[in-house]
């Protein structure tokens, strides 16, 4: 590969654990990691301080190293949105717009840009929500989604941008902290239980989320931008599905390999963004245009999830 990969938002849950994928795949040279400040905890190679909603700033960096690709993940999450809307508005949206242009000038060639659940509303079919279907958003980081979907195939439509996403479900990983996300008490429940053998849930017991565990999401990101561009029908954004779980079950999981381990329950604002969201999704058109098959199941991401971030958060202590 002759030209550079750039990773926007490099810290974050999914940047952290793509980065490593993809220099595993290219190599360390060939994927630019950056953020809007460098983390105090890596002394990270190939790293560029990049504001992303900074254009001129943006160009610099993907001129000086050659980048064809760039996946955005630069996001205000759902409930860390709610506090701050308009600069969730002007964050998700104007980066977006910065790295789409960049395409359309034929200065890059491919763009990975994820959506979300957030997406679907109220109103939305719960149990297996189709690909397509109502979407009414309750949420700024929502609507910011279900708009970027829109302008993401407008500018394949109009300007053929090779731009591809995912609708991420709620994702699970042991390898950065939960970044302000309604689905992230599935990663906050496993860091109390190691630490402190409880856990206070801000969600009711049997609340059911889509999730996924990261491998799996890490998996699915490099397969859909690896897939011939014919191949890929759908440019707003694919449904993904992983695992569907209630707190109540993945406290009931991870009891059997923590017995001591209990859960209790005081739900907040994020109650009201989790009722609003699917129970299940349908990716039926994901596994036909490119043959995706989740491979984690709630039992077998409880295990290895405890088994890899017991010496993470030893680490940590030390």
């Amino acid at each position: 590969m002759n030209h550079s990969i750039l990773v926007v938002g490099s810290s974050g849950q999914i940047g952290t654990e793509l980065v490593e994928e993809l220099r595993k795949i290219y190599g360390n040279s060939k994927v630019i990691a950056s953020d809007i400040s460098k983390p105090s905890n890596s002394n990270l190679e190939f790293f560029e301080e990049l504001d992303i909603l900074n254009k001129e700033q943006l160009l610099n960096v993907v001129k000086k190293h050659n980048v064809k690709e760039v996946y955005l993940l630069a996001a205000l999450l759902s409930a860390t949105a709610e506090k701050n809307p308009k600069f969730a508005w002007e964050l998700n949206m104007n980066s977006l717009f910065n790295v789409l242009d960049l395409a359309k000038d034929k200065i890059i060639n491919k763009v990975f840009w994820p959506s979300s659940i957030a997406v679907f509303g109220p109103t939305t079919p719960k149990i297996e929500t189709p690909q397509l279907t109502i979407m009414e958003p309750s949420t700024v980081y929502g609507i910011s989604k279900q708009v970027g979907e829109r302008w993401c195939e407008y500018y394949f439509n109009k300007y053929n941008v090779d731009v591809r996403s995912l609708r991420y479900p709620g994702l699970i990983g042991y390898k950065s902290s939960p970044g302000g996300g309604t689905t992230d008490y599935a990663v906050d429940i496993f860091h109390h239980a190691i630490k402190r053998g409880a856990y206070e849930c801000f969600l009711q017991k049997n609340t059911a989320l889509p999730m996924m565990y990261m491998p799996d999401a890490i998996r699915a990101t490099i397969e859909l931008m690896n897939t011939p561009s014919e191949n890929v029908k759908i440019r707003s954004s694919y449904n993904l599905s992983g695992i569907s779980f209630t707190p109540e079950e993945i406290a009931e999981e991870i009891k059997k390999i923590i017995p001591s381990f209990s859960i209790s329950y005081k739900p907040d604002f994020r109650q009201q963004i989790a009722d609003s969201w699917p129970q299940s999704i349908n990716d039926s058109e994901a596994n036909r245009d490119w043959n995706w098959q989740a491979k984690y199941n709630l039992k077998t991401m409880t295990e290895d999830m405890i088994k890899n971030l017991v010496p993470v958060l030893k680490q940590n202590k030390n």
